[in-house]
């Protein structure tokens, strides 16, 4: 274990200002007084306006106002405020909307807001225990540090001439159009079980299908049936990456007249909406988990929480009431 850091004394810093004077490096100075450059650095930074106006009596002021000014008590220690976000975390909601939802509910009250940094700050600042371990566990990307990030893999893909996203309607891109989805396959243990995630594009509705297998036919199968219980004008379109599971697309097509377009080949940011939902559902199924156990019911309990978390992007609605609205709005023009 390292030498554990003391603040500088008085005799210190008056060692630091003669060895400025006398031109000396801060590196020698370090040495002298057994301590690291960085330290000399910082204090000097810190203390003055430059090497050259350093002085140990004026430094010495500034360091002791610095440790004698109380620091600002932090928002989360309010002991109901803290049990709330507990509470809302555990219900699967991200430290954002917590932050969204307590501004909407004390619109005039700024004591009680606090924001979604200030949440993730109180979750890893907690010691090693069983509460932080489970508070990480409810977040997104239950990472143990954060900053830490996971490349995606490549898999099979299909690299025939095939329609692409280059030539996908314009009116898809502006997302104010209903029924354009985004799909992918996200796999389990041994690539052997799989549940396919559709994300429509305006609403940001998911849709959970379990598949029997990842072969081309078993995620054709599945995709077919849950669009057929949807109106024509609610599935357009559907933008896929090169995986070989969708090798049966123009049958798809055919079938229920729904035009698939393919991303660029290692270019995930073409789905964004679709790639941002598989990474929160991997909190509910994680890699390497066999989803061949994973009941109709749990799939549906998941599709349920993700359809009602309000959305930033969609003004704090949910993702369920958009899509909704639409479906009313499409049935009433199908009346008409």
């Amino acid at each position: 274990m390292g030498k554990q850091y003391m603040q500088l004394s008085a005799a210190e810093r008056e060692q630091i200002s003669r060895g400025l004077a006398a031109r000396r490096s801060q590196g020698a100075i370090a040495r002298e007084l057994g301590r690291s450059t960085s330290t000399i650095w910082r204090e000097i930074h810190r203390n003055s306006e430059s090497v050259a106006h350093y002085r140990a009596e004026p430094a010495q002021g500034l360091a002791r106002g610095r440790l004698a000014k109380p620091r600002r008590a932090r928002k989360l220690s309010c002991a109901r405020r803290w049990q709330y976000v507990r509470t809302r975390l555990r219900r699967g909601h991200s430290p954002e909307q917590i932050a969204a939802r307590l501004r909407v509910l004390y619109p005039d009250d700024m004591g009680k807001h606090v924001s979604h940094e200030t949440i993730y700050k109180a979750i890893y600042v907690l010691p090693r225990g069983e509460l932080r371990k489970e508070l990480i566990a409810c977040l997104r990307k239950s990472k143990s540090k954060r900053g830490l990030d996971r490349r995606t893999l490549n898999r099979g893909s299909i690299s025939d001439s095939v329609p692409t996203i280059h030539e996908r309607p314009l009116v898809v891109e502006n997302r104010e159009q209903a029924g354009h989805w985004e799909g992918d396959l996200i796999k389990g243990r041994h690539n052997r079980s799989g549940i396919a995630t559709l994300v429509e594009r305006k609403s940001r509705y998911l849709m959970l299908l379990k598949i029997k297998g990842t072969n081309a036919y078993d995620v054709r199968k599945a995709m077919e049936e849950r669009f057929k219980r949807l109106p024509m004008a609610l599935r357009r379109t559907l933008t896929y990456d090169r995986g070989s599971e969708m090798a049966e697309y123009e049958r798809l097509t055919e079938r229920i007249q729904l035009q698939v377009y393919f991303a660029d080949p290692r270019s995930p940011w073409q789905r964004g909406t679709n790639e941002n939902t598989n990474g929160l559902l991997r909190q509910y199924f994680p890699k390497r988990m066999d989803l061949s156990g994973v009941t109709h019911a749990e799939i549906n309990r998941v599709q349920r929480l993700m359809n009602g978390r309000p959305r930033k992007i969609l003004t704090w609605a949910t993702p369920e009431e958009v899509f909704k609205q639409d479906l009313r709005l499409t049935n009433v023009a199908l009346g008409s």
